[in-house]
């Protein structure tokens, strides 16, 4: 009985032990459960194949212009008279735009004309007088030979026909300076009369009939009367970095972003790459380039002045693995998605630009690549959860 009792003892003692080490491991694991950190929520990008450009972008906004705009205002001050045309009014080259009050100029104008009318007849008057001396003297000349005329009388004649052909060419020199002074006199009152140097569009009118206008001189800064622009010839002017002055020409292709048209871009090309480097105070060194819209029904809408942003596509590669540029690490490794953990996985990169970059070795298709990693917590070895998958739309540009 003894013994019975001392192996009963023995039994219940490790069947407590047992007991006791089961709930001890249970306690841990619901402690564990308790403390330890939940799934990092993370999204991801899976990669496809698609397009890599290399390119160049403005360094600060570029801006929307016309090639040819007028700024115009009267040659000669006066009130205004009529006005032909207001703003956004169509206009053909020659159209009048503003007339100025010229009764005065009008006046002088009819006054030069009378001047040229009395001058031209005196020069007739005076050309056939010296048309007369000089048949008069032939027919002296014709009556030495019979010694009938003198000598004096002949010198006389002589001198008579050279003093009229000299009040002929002063007359006609006189009509000449009348018809001269019509002429300033009518340039005059051309002046007072402002007309469309192109056909354009009136931008805006600072003037109204009845008020006074002045012609703007050097180095005065009065606003212009007529702001006139020609809505075929639109571009975008943009500043590059100057390092990047030996990799843009004309002709190459470009997208172009508008505030006024989010998520939008407009493809164009280069035609203009300035042959300097702008050197302006406390800026950056910038190359102008100017682009045309492919589109030019387009860009007869587009208003100048609006910003616009210019790329400039260098090169690009097609059907390659992209991933977007900002899920690049430092060194080129991406954290990679596997089993619920996050891990680091080294890549090698080919052609890249700020959207996208070309995965050339270390990963594969399909691969879920984390891209917020805007989050301290998002990093190497983390339990990780995926929220939400970022996506490319494949429109065979390489943008999201």
């Amino acid at each position: 009985m003894g013994l019975v009792r001392r192996v009963l003892r023995w039994s219940f003692l490790a069947l407590g032990g047992v007991f006791g080490a089961f709930l001890a491991v249970q306690v841990v694991r619901a402690v564990y459960k308790i403390v330890r950190p939940d799934p990092v929520p993370v999204t991801v990008y899976r990669l496809v194949r698609g397009t890599v450009e290399e390119t160049v972008t403005n360094s600060k906004a570029g801006t929307v212009k016309a090639r040819r705009r007028a700024k115009i205002s009267p040659e000669v001050g006066g009130r205004v008279e009529s006005i032909g045309f207001r703003s956004g009014a169509l206009v053909h080259r020659g159209d009048v735009l503003l007339r100025i009050y010229a009764g005065d100029l009008k006046a002088s104008l009819a006054l030069a004309q009378q001047d040229l009318a009395t001058s031209r007849a005196s020069a007739r008057e005076a050309c056939l007088a010296a048309d007369l001396a000089k048949r008069d003297l032939k027919r002296t000349l014709d009556l030495k030979d019979e010694s009938i005329v003198s000598v004096e009388v002949l010198d006389r004649l002589q001198s008579q026909t050279e003093t009229s052909a000299a009040r002929c060419e002063a007359a006609r020199a006189n009509a000449e300076r009348a018809q001269a002074a019509v002429d300033l006199a009518r340039a005059n009152l051309n002046k007072t009369v402002l007309r469309s140097p192109f056909d354009g569009v009136v931008a805006d009118l600072k003037a109204e009939v009845g008020e006074w206008v002045s012609p703007s001189p050097p180095a005065l800064p009065i606003p212009p009367v007529f702001d006139i622009i020609d809505p075929s010839s639109i571009y975008v002017s943009a500043p590059l970095d100057e390092v990047d002055a030996g990799k843009v020409r004309p002709g190459q292709t470009a997208r172009v972003t508008l505030d006024p048209y989010p998520n939008r871009s407009f493809t164009a090309h280069v035609t203009r790459v300035a042959p300097y480097v702008q050197d302006i105070q406390e800026q950056n060194r910038t190359l102008e380039v100017e682009v045309d819209f492919d589109d030019a029904g387009f860009a007869r809408s587009l208003l100048p002045g609006t910003s616009a942003d210019v790329e400039v596509i260098l090169r690009s590669v097609e059907k390659v693995l992209r991933l977007p540029t900002y899920a690049l690490l430092e060194g080129d490794r991406v954290l990679l998605f596997n089993g619920g953990h996050l891990v680091a996985r080294q890549v090698k990169t080919g052609m890249r630009n700020w959207e996208f970059s070309e995965i050339k070795e270390g990963l594969s298709e399909g691969d879920p690549v984390v891209v917020s990693l805007d989050r301290a917590e998002v990093k190497e070895g983390v339990r990780a959860t995926i929220r939400d998958e970022a996506g490319a739309r494949k429109d065979g540009t390489g943008r999201t």
